[in-house]
């Protein structure tokens, strides 16, 4: 197998690590990963956001979000409420004890980060995180 097939496998195993290690620390909190993702979201915009936004900045469908979006509710995490400025929108916010979890929420990305990333010394963390920040934002060629 050549070496890009072996780093998307290995990026690929280390995502899967990743997702179990914060859904294993995620499950007392009552989340799920997506719905984690979905209030660091909510928390980055500083405000509501229409629902289609929010499947936007996670990456899925608008009916993949409206299910991510009515757990959360049920959590009592956000609220929905009709768009002021268009009827037909749906704004969704946090609520004062969905703010309250987001620390919960970081200690446990915290800590299944450093189960994954601890094994490597400080200087190999720092250059693997200038790698793939480097992937995710490539340099055009000119």
């Amino acid at each position: 197998m050549e070496v890009t097939g072996q780093l998307a496998d290995a990026v690929q195993q280390l995502a899967r690590r990743l997702r179990h290690g914060a859904r294993h620390r995620l499950a007392p909190l009552g989340l799920t990963p997506g719905q984690g993702r979905a209030l660091s979201v909510l928390e980055r915009a500083g405000g509501p956001l229409r629902m289609a936004e929010l499947a936007e900045a996670l990456w899925v469908a608008p009916r993949s979000a409206t299910g991510v979006v009515e757990g959360l509710e049920e959590l009592g995490l956000v609220r929905r409420q009709t768009d002021p400025t268009d009827r037909r929108s749906v704004l969704v916010s946090l609520t004062d004890a969905g703010r309250g979890t987001l620390d919960e929420l970081a200690e446990a990305r915290r800590q299944t980060a450093e189960e994954l990333f601890g094994t490597l010394p400080p200087a190999e963390q720092r250059r693997l995180l200038a790698l793939l920040t480097r992937l995710d934002n490539p340099v055009p060629h000119t």
